[in-house]
């Protein structure tokens, strides 16, 4: 059983990280302005260049929440995993890309990139919609799969489960044939296996448990870079970091981890109940 928390953690996480994804993604436009310090067309404020105007506008619409233009550093930043060191020595005028933070209501998009166009003609805006939904597809795919793994390690649990009880009755199978012959009904003698396959699981549960929070904790320490505002770290975090990821564990995997032993009382329950009545049937 101590499979169960490990495999209901992917689940938990894929789940937290669609919603981030949906939440973080949707809720950001990217601007990007080429020839920013060219001076506008038409009339324009002195010294007033194409970024000017393009941030001015942006920060009077109503819809967005931030405006940042990014810094030549952060560009070159994102540009060096695909040109390496030479992204701080291009010779050709990088555009300004502004990252913009829109509210839940957000700004209509068609208007804004009309009047963006007028001012600074070129201006491109990237919504990110398309990406939003692939990283969506991406978070519910993972979130299916790992359902499957919990699914399979139920059926696994179960199917062990079988084999001892089948194992259990093969060795006390002159005791069992004389109860049933002196009355004893299925169900007495089925609950009486039940009952003890019920306590070694939730037993196994409960020991899985413990020796899989270890084993949570990191898996959701490597996953918190994707799914909140902290910055990655090149590597594990400390003794006291992991200890703390305890209580940043989603609250809804953190109150069904005391849940597992049940569940895997209830899977040894049902499952001894099965093969024991499968057992008796065959019974002269």
């Amino acid at each position: 059983m101590q499979a169960q928390p490990v495999a209901a953690q992917p689940a938990f996480r894929a789940a937290e990280l669609g919603r981030h994804w949906r939440q973080g993604a949707a809720a950001t436009l990217t601007v990007q302005v080429p020839r920013p310090a060219a001076a506008p067309e038409g009339e324009a404020a002195q010294g007033e260049t194409r970024r000017d105007r393009v941030v001015a506008l942006l920060r009077a619409t109503a819809g967005i929440a931030g405006v940042r233009p990014l810094a030549d550093a952060e560009l070159s930043d994102l540009l060096r995993p695909w040109l390496g060191a030479s992204a701080e020595q291009l010779a050709l005028p990088l555009p300004t890309v502004v990252a913009v933070t829109v509210t839940p209501e957000g700004p209509d998009l068609a208007a804004l990139a009309a009047r963006l166009e007028a001012a600074a003609p070129g201006t491109m805006v990237e919504s990110h919609g398309l990406w939003v939904r692939r990283l969506t597809l991406l978070a519910g795919s993972l979130r299916a799969c790992a359902l499957a793994a919990l699914v399979l390690v139920a059926l696994v649990a179960a199917a062990v489960i079988v084999v001892a009880t089948r194992a259990a009755l093969a060795t006390r199978r002159e005791v069992v044939e004389t109860l049933h012959g002196l009355g004893a009904s299925d169900a007495y003698v089925a609950g009486r296996f039940a009952r003890r396959a019920s306590r070694a699981a939730a037993l196994g549960g409960t020991v899985g448990m413990v020796l899989a929070l270890p084993v949570v904790v990191v898996l959701a320490a490597l996953a918190a870079p994707f799914v909140s505002t902290l910055q990655s770290e090149a590597s594990l975090p400390g003794w006291a970091e992991l200890t703390g990821m305890v209580w940043r564990l989603p609250p809804v995997l953190l109150w069904s981890l005391p849940a597992l032993p049940l569940s895997a009382a209830a899977i040894g329950y049902l499952a001894a109940q099965g093969a024991v009545r499968a057992w008796l049937r065959h019974l002269p």
